[in-house]
């Protein structure tokens, strides 16, 4: 009988996690693994460290994005590895079943979006990240907040006297900035594709805008 390494039987349950969900939507997802090995993945929501306080993927989820926010995700990659820092994702695609979760678990405060309203959270199309800076050996730097954080420190501005976190916040939003991408006012973490418009479904579209 021959036998099988994890890593191969880790590579195969990703394989077919990624096509599970490509198989449940129609919207074109990439693993951001497999465009740029070198961006770190830790995605909250598949643990306990997040708004909801549990689990909201199952293990071993991948952290998947519409293709061309992949391709945008390397060039902020390439430009931040010039400073001799990377990046570190902490959600990608959230499909909007765990949308309605997290949407019941922040008692519907204002800064978790309605799936129901409008086109509800950009994440449940593969086009926002939330991502957060790491030096260059994988390490986390000093930054405003903790992810889910909804305080006022948490504000797209730094207004805090450190000036090392001011100097992350700010090379994290030039290398997305630079790379096509926009950020929230009040989640220094959250970043959307520019142009999102293009990549819904026009029924979709038309119910964001109204």
């Amino acid at each position: 009988m021959r036998c099988f390494n994890a890593r191969f039987i880790l590579t195969v349950a990703v394989v077919l996690t990624v096509k599970c969900v490509a198989a449940q939507t129609d919207i074109p997802l990439v693993d951001i693994k497999s465009v740029d090995a070198a961006i770190v993945i830790e995605l909250r929501y598949g643990g306990v460290n997040n708004l909801a306080g549990r689990a909201l993927y199952p293990p071993r989820t991948p952290a998947l994005v519409h293709p061309e926010v992949a391709s945008r995700l390397v060039v902020a990659q390439a430009f931040l590895r010039r400073y001799h820092y990377g990046l570190k994702i902490w959600d990608a695609y959230r499909p909007k079943s765990v949308q309605l979760q997290l949407w019941q678990a922040a008692h519907h405060n204002g800064h978790v979006a309605d799936p129901e309203a409008g086109a509800g959270s950009l994440h449940s199309w593969g086009i926002a990240v939330d991502a957060t800076l790491i030096d260059m050996w994988n390490r986390p730097v000093q930054m405003p907040t903790d992810f889910d954080d909804f305080t006022p420190a948490a504000m797209w501005h730094y207004r805090g006297a450190n000036p090392a976190i001011r100097s992350h916040v700010y090379l994290l939003q030039v290398a997305m900035r630079d790379a096509g991408f926009y950020g929230l006012p009040k989640e220094w973490w959250h970043f959307v594709i520019a142009g999102w418009q293009k990549y819904l479904p026009p029924a979709e579209l038309e119910r964001a805008l109204n």
